[in-house]
């Protein structure tokens, strides 16, 4: 299986359906009056948590994806169908940032867990929205909100308690494979495992001393200036509570223990200062084959810098108890991060000023800038109530233009044109939308 884990991808959510201008011309309802019903709901991009997944394998091949649009309302005040949500499955541990901003979107965590990363719009009003007493029989309605396409990061950590870490062929997948289920491929390659390893360790058979151990691939000197593999998979060890080093202390190894230990130490704090400060414990491996005065040489140098040194032998298991009981212990003293997300929430949703849903709430309006172009000469009025407005209004229908030409000069945004030096026939831009400015008041 090849093994990805990170990949930029094209999500879309659903634009929201359009509202419906219609009049009831039933025969015995007199002044029947408007019954355009709503547009329906676009749909949302949602992640989902699955513990069945370990790699982003899926997301390599296909890189765009978008929600259904809402339907359309209809006469005698039916509303549009809401579109489906558009659910997509991730490994446990995903992490979903917005490209262009670096915000992030979605933290998965747990299984079945639920994020949505990009909202769908709202319907649009149908024209019975509008009727009042003075303006009895409108004849414009809303067109759907639309959404906005955003490109997102989606990146892997592996979420372990404790993350094994050492030069390639030192026994990680060893150990590993020693004290839990996980069965990685194991042999005397000259080169480090391709794919990281999760395995969940119970020592004693007691539930309540229970961890997940992840068995990194290995980091050479320059990994965390993207040397070798390292780089890729230093993210997987950012999660973990406790790092173990594992240090090949046999005579057939090509390096020197020490030398080894110094280089993890520098590439560690070269990438991340956070990850150079976690807990960190030694294991000494391959006891089995190692000459006893440099075990002894190895285990009080890195005990007099104030570590914990366990002599082990992967291979035959030798002294992996006494370690897993130390591991053990470290990890009831160490409390993992808080999630943000309330555990009774199925859906988080994370409101984010670029597509995020906007209320309608009229003093949202007010908020806005007016500026102009140098080299056009045009005008660009800036804001998300107004942006969001002029989208969802139906610019070829009359009725529609003159109702938002009132809203522009009840919010002010008409008089700051004029401020700005907007003169009648001027440019004046909004989102992606372009008008010829008309000042009404001109000839006064």
């Amino acid at each position: 299986m090849i093994f990805v884990d990170e990949v930029t991808v094209d999500v879309k959510a659903g634009d929201g359906g359009n509202g419906a201008v219609s009049f009831r011309k039933e025969k015995f309802v007199p002044r029947g009056g408007p019954s355009g019903g709503d547009g329906g709901r676009g749909g949302d991009v949602i992640l989902e948590g699955d513990s069945n997944l370990s790699t982003l394998l899926d997301f390599k091949y296909q890189r765009k994806y978008g929600a259904k649009r809402g339907g359309d309302g209809a006469t005698k005040d039916m509303i549009g169908r809401d579109a489906l949500d558009l659910v997509l499955k991730v490994p446990i541990g995903t992490i979903a940032t917005d490209v262009e901003t670096g915000r992030v979107l979605a933290d998965i965590t747990k299984h079945a867990q639920r994020i949505v990363i990009a909202h769908g719009g709202r319907g649009g009003r149908g024209n019975a929205h509008f009727a009042t007493s003075t303006h009895q029989a409108p004849k414009y309605a809303e067109n759907g909100e639309p959404s906005l396409e955003i490109r997102v990061k989606l990146e892997l950590k592996l979420l372990a308690d404790v993350g094994l870490i050492g030069f390639p062929n030192v026994g990680k997948s060893s150990l590993i494979a020693s004290v839990s289920a996980a069965r990685p491929k194991i042999a005397d390659y000259p080169f480090t495992t391709l794919i990281p390893n999760l395995g969940v360790v119970r020592v004693d058979n007691d539930p309540e001393n229970t961890f997940v151990m992840a068995d990194i691939p290995g980091i050479i000197e320059g990994a965390s200036e993207g040397a070798g593999l390292g780089h890729q998979f230093l993210r997987h060890v950012e999660r973990t509570r406790v790092l173990v080093h594992i240090l090949d202390v046999s005579e057939a190894n090509p390096r020197n223990w020490r030398e080894d230990y110094e280089i993890l130490i520098r590439e560690l704090a070269a990438y991340s200062k956070l990850l150079a400060a976690l807990p960190q414990v030694v294991a000494l491996n391959k006891i089995d084959i190692a000459d006893e005065d440099i075990v002894a040489e190895a285990k009080e140098h890195l005990e007099s810098l104030g570590l914990t040194v366990f002599p082990i032998s992967a291979a035959t298991g030798g002294g992996t108890h006494p370690l897993l009981y130390h591991l053990v212990n470290m990890l009831r003293q160490i409390p993992r991060a808080p999630l943000e997300q309330d555990d009774d929430d199925d859906v988080m949703r994370i409101t984010v000023e670029t597509h995020g849903t906007i209320r309608r709430d009229r003093s949202l309006r007010r908020q806005f800038t007016v500026e102009r172009d140098e080299e056009t000469g045009d005008f660009i009025v800036r804001g998300p109530g107004i942006e969001r407005l002029v989208s969802m209004t139906q610019l070829d229908n009359e009725h529609a233009l003159t109702r938002l030409q009132r809203i522009m000069e009840k919010s002010g945004i008409i008089r700051k044109l004029r401020e700005t030096g907007a003169v009648e026939g001027s440019t004046v831009r909004i989102g992606v939308f372009e008008f010829d400015f008309i000042d009404e008041d001109a000839d006064e």
